[in-house]
């Protein structure tokens, strides 16, 4: 059982980046930091001493080390990438040879082929793989997918997912790899690990020649419940919206409202007439949820992943699920010729 004192100081952290940086201040609020490395020394230096500061009131010190330091120390059990994307797959590998159990900023890789290597070389290792899909730790979603679960939607039917916000534009990795890895990772666990049977998918490009801005994807399962994802870094609005609907109610799980308006049940269902089907609705009405940060609890599943050697809901298994469907939206655009790009 992790507590928010951790007394072994056995996570390193590589990246100390706009995103590592928030990774540092929850490691080192738990106590489990022990060192930061990143391109530049002088931003790892800030940031390991803002981030030793962190622990319960008081300072301990958080050391700068170099990769080689990291993957020497037979006391970092586990360590951190929060790297730009086309360097996951060499340090994840590195880190892995090493005996070391690792946690990846989302994307995992930038192809199925890297993915399946990390993989590949995790259970050579003996290591476990989490990645960084924060959504699964947000108390909203585990409170959304709980719902599911339990029958309150009745039988799902449809998942639709819309990531749309003015962001921070990347230039090494697209919209589709940046931001749908949330979604997918939500729909992997909504589906339990089933495969869509069908998926087409447009991506356009505005800004960065080969770079896509925009994500649309529809996919069909099995058992009839479709999915559908809008992902888009130009939006001049902040949209982060999950909703999942069933033949009885649908949840909204809203990111963008505060705590106690975050998760909303609306009951709906078709009523069938002789002349046409009509839509029966109730009073929408608000789940309760206790307020918390999702990026500390995902760290505190990172280090009870470490300390008791077993798979985090985040694992391999779903990190590899997001990368083939990643792959098979890409491939769906090239092979309908949706794309567009400006020159």
């Amino acid at each position: 059982m992790i507590t928010d004192i951790h007394t072994t100081r056995n996570v390193a952290l590589i990246g100390a980046g706009l995103w590592g940086r928030h990774i540092a201040r929850n490691l080192a609020g738990l106590g489990a930091l022990k060192g930061i490395c990143d391109h530049s020394h002088e931003q790892a230096a800030q940031i390991a001493a803002s981030s030793g500061e962190a622990y319960s009131g008081d300072t301990y010190p958080v050391a700068v080390l170099s990769l080689d330091d990291i993957l020497a120390d037979p006391d970092i059990a586990g360590v951190a990438i929060a790297t730009p994307a086309p360097s996951h797959h060499d340090i994840a590998i590195k880190a892995l040879a090493a005996g070391k159990h690792i946690y990846v900023e989302k994307p995992l890789a930038l192809s199925l082929a890297e993915a399946t290597a990390i993989a590949d070389a995790a259970s050579a290792a003996g290591k476990h793989v989490m990645l960084g899909h924060l959504l699964r730790y947000h108390a909203a979603f585990i409170a959304l997918d709980a719902a599911v679960a339990a029958g309150q939607i009745g039988a799902l039917t449809h998942i639709r997912a819309s990531r749309l916000a003015p962001g921070r534009i990347r230039a090494t990795e697209s919209a589709l790899y940046d931001l749908c890895p949330h979604d997918l990772a939500m729909i992997h666990r909504l589906m339990r690990g089933a495969e869509p049977t069908h998926i087409s998918c447009q991506m356009i490009c505005h800004i960065t020649p080969g770079v896509d801005d925009i994500v649309t994807a529809d996919m069909g399962f099995a058992n009839g419940v479709s999915a559908s994802i809008q992902a888009n870094w130009m939006n001049p609005v902040k949209v982060h919206n999950l909703t999942v609907i069933g033949d009885e109610a649908a949840l909204v799980f809203d990111d963008t409202k505060p705590w106690e308006a975050k998760l909303t049940r609306y009951p709906m269902r078709i009523i069938r007439h002789d002349s046409a089907p009509d839509l029966e609705r109730g009073e929408a009405v608000p789940i309760p949820i206790t307020a918390s940060e999702p990026l500390k609890d995902e760290m505190r599943a990172f280090l009870t992943m470490i300390e008791t050697n077993t798979p985090p809901p985040s694992d391999i298994a779903e990190a590899l699920y997001v990368q083939r469907l990643l792959e098979r939206m890409e491939n769906s655009t090239a092979q309908h010729l949706s794309r567009f790009k400006e020159s």
